[in-house]
């Protein structure tokens, strides 16, 4: 599984500068909103995801923002990893940022140059390498878990007034993997309710 496919919602951004929204359940609406808010509906590999074409980081920020809004009405489950829509009026365009978070090979690794940055990944269990020059989440999460030491990283990054970018090794919309196939129900019938994690 991929760490696409895990929330409600999942926003992010392709290294060309696209914004993308996949949607893994049904949201009722969505269809609707989501191209009123400047996306538009694609088929690749079986799943449907919404796109925003590059622009500038402040028009990505307002599209996203009014369908972020809209879709809170029917789910917290939503991540935004999007490094597209992260517009500061108080940060230079093309400036570096504070921390860069690298998918790939099923973990994260993160850059960063300044001790406040540092000092955030560790307060969320990353840890550096022997050599100092990058810094992991736990060995022991699962594709869940590192979503959610990344989410929160970025979130807390950004409510401290640092930049983040979150690079999900997918060069070009159409190098968004397939959607993963769902385990069915009655495969493994859960004793209760599992408990909504919202991660924002």
């Amino acid at each position: 599984m991929s760490v696409l496919d895990i929330p409600d919602v999942f926003i992010g951004s392709t290294d060309d500068g696209h914004t993308f929204v996949i949607l893994n359940r049904r949201i009722r609406g969505a269809d609707q909103l989501l191209p009123e808010a400047g996306f538009h509906a694609h088929q690749h590999r079986g799943r449907t995801f919404y796109l925003l074409p590059p622009g500038s980081a402040q028009d990505a920020q307002e599209c996203a923002g009014a369908a972020v809004y809209g879709l809170l009405a029917h789910t917290y489950d939503l991540v935004d990893l999007s490094w597209t829509t992260r517009w500061s009026p108080q940060r230079p365009t093309g400036s570096a940022p504070d921390l860069h978070f690298q998918f790939g090979d099923g973990t994260v690794a993160v850059t960063t140059s300044t001790t406040t940055a540092r000092s955030l990944l560790e307060q969320h269990g990353f840890t550096p390498t022997p050599d100092g020059a990058l810094y992991r989440p736990r060995d022991d999460l699962d594709e869940r878990g590192l979503l959610g030491a990344v989410a929160a990283a970025e979130a807390h990054a950004y409510a401290d007034g640092l930049s983040a970018h979150v690079s999900l090794g997918i060069p070009t919309p159409a190098d968004i993997p397939a959607r993963a196939r769902r385990r069915s129900a009655a495969a493994v019938p859960p004793s209760k309710p599992p408990a909504q994690r919202r991660l924002l």
